[in-house]
């Protein structure tokens, strides 16, 4: 999806959870820790300081391979309805570029919230694909750990 001239990825999901339960796994490191990645990657740590300005830093382990990190600046928060923040890897592959993710959500009857996924610009239309693949199978993961709550 394009918007302004640049690759934008853009994605929503219904979750069976209030938004202040999908608020908090969304923000709270060692839930965050449960769901984000690609399938078979682990996350060993997470540091957050969850306001604007702060940073925060999520090591990933991917199946094979050696660990990286995942850093940013947070842009804004507002509990439960939105967050923003920066997104770039350490030390990023040379089609890679900072973006900014903005995650907002919205109540569906109380007890579902539905989670709207906006991130770009993006390099290539390569590395929006990765991370349209990253992100819907990290949401599948988060839905199910939200659903269980």
């Amino acid at each position: 999806m394009t918007h302004d001239g640049g690759l934008r990825l853009h994605l929503q999901r219904v979750l069976h959870a209030p938004r202040p339960v999908v608020f908090r796994a969304l923000t709270e490191p060692q839930e965050l820790a449960k769901w984000w990645g690609p399938d078979g990657f682990t996350i060993p740590s997470v540091e957050s300081d969850l306001r604007p300005g702060g940073r925060y830093r999520i090591a990933m382990q991917p199946p094979e391979g050696d660990l990286f990190y995942l850093v940013g600046e947070f842009v804004e928060a507002d509990p439960p309805e939105r967050l923003s923040y920066t997104f770039r890897w350490e030390d990023p592959d040379p089609e890679d570029r900072e973006t900014v993710v903005t995650l907002s959500l919205r109540d569906i009857g109380g007890t579902r919230a539905e989670l709207v996924i906006s991130q770009g610009d993006f390099a290539t239309e390569a590395r929006q694909a990765l991370h349209e693949e990253g992100w819907t199978q990290s949401l599948d993961k988060l839905e199910e750990l939200v659903s269980s709550a």
